[in-house]
């Protein structure tokens, strides 16, 4: 059920659960980082001003699982100072909930899973603070704690998950900005939106992370967005470590392949062999 409490208990290996976020509908009320911060018993990140933004969080870290940023957008190739029409972007960010996800790896205890609901999930007690998660996202969504020491991230509130219920994040939107269900569904319902948006003059309206792109897969939160991804804080286009290793790996082979049949017949020509 999208906008409203939805009954997601299943067996295991049910449909892949996620997020829609629809950065259209986002007013920067921040009411998920509370309802966030709030249900995970995460600490205050404070109210120290950036000189920056009126966000005072500023990104993910490990004590904020969801992160509204808030971005002073100049339409036009100019400057907001040179006259252009200036307005704000506003959009909840939060873990990918990958299907090809970076962090899990590269983790060497096998801390990072995928649960039941298809969630990327963090095994705290498994978890040994190397960190190497922390640079393997493109996203920036991991942080190692100051308190233990460890990795921390968005859960996608498995427990109430378990318990029939959606996040504590998509609970409190006000606008419906964050939807979460079953992703197929949600892939559906946003193509929609985004037809609706085009419809009404927003022709710059797009899905990012709905579907796979270069060496990147879907993603299992993905969102609506109306300017290109570096105007929210996004990669344009998101790297994977692995997928770059398995490359160089094979390029690595042809060469050492190539090197060794030249040796031979060099070897051959001189009498050697």
């Amino acid at each position: 059920m999208l906008g409203g409490v939805a009954v997601v208990a299943g067996p295991p290996d049910a449909e892949p659960m996620g997020f829609f976020t629809d950065t259209s509908l986002c007013i920067g009320c921040k009411a998920c980082e509370v309802a966030c911060k709030q249900w995970n018993a995460l600490p205050s990140d404070g109210m120290r001003w950036s000189g920056q933004s009126y966000d005072n969080t500023l990104h993910l870290s490990a004590t904020t699982w969801r992160h509204v940023s808030f971005v002073e957008h100049a339409s036009g190739n100019g400057a907001a100072t040179n006259g252009h029409p200036v307005r704000w972007l506003f959009n909840s960010d939060v873990c990918k909930h990958c299907t090809a996800a970076p962090c899990q790896e590269a983790c060497p205890t096998g801390a990072l899973i995928y649960n039941e609901f298809q969630n990327v999930y963090l095994q705290q007690d498994v978890c040994n603070g190397c960190g190497y998660c922390v640079s393997a996202c493109p996203f920036g969504v991991l942080g190692r704690s100051d308190a233990d020491g460890a990795a921390h991230k968005c859960t996608l509130c498995y427990d109430r998950q378990r318990d029939g219920l959606e996040p504590a994040c998509a609970k409190s939107c006000p606008t419906d900005s964050i939807q979460f269900g079953p992703v197929s569904e949600l892939r559906e319902h946003a193509r929609r939106r985004v037809e609706e948006l085009r419809a009404r003059g927003e022709n710059g309206a797009y899905l990012y992370g709905a579907d796979d792109a270069g060496e990147y897969k879907r993603l299992n939160a993905f969102f609506l967005l109306t300017e290109e991804p570096g105007a929210y804080n996004l990669p344009p286009a998101p790297h994977r470590p692995r997928a770059r290793m398995t490359e160089r790996y094979l390029w690595s082979a042809v060469v050492g392949i190539g090197l060794t049949l030249l040796s031979a017949a060099a070897m051959r020509a001189s009498g050697r062999v």
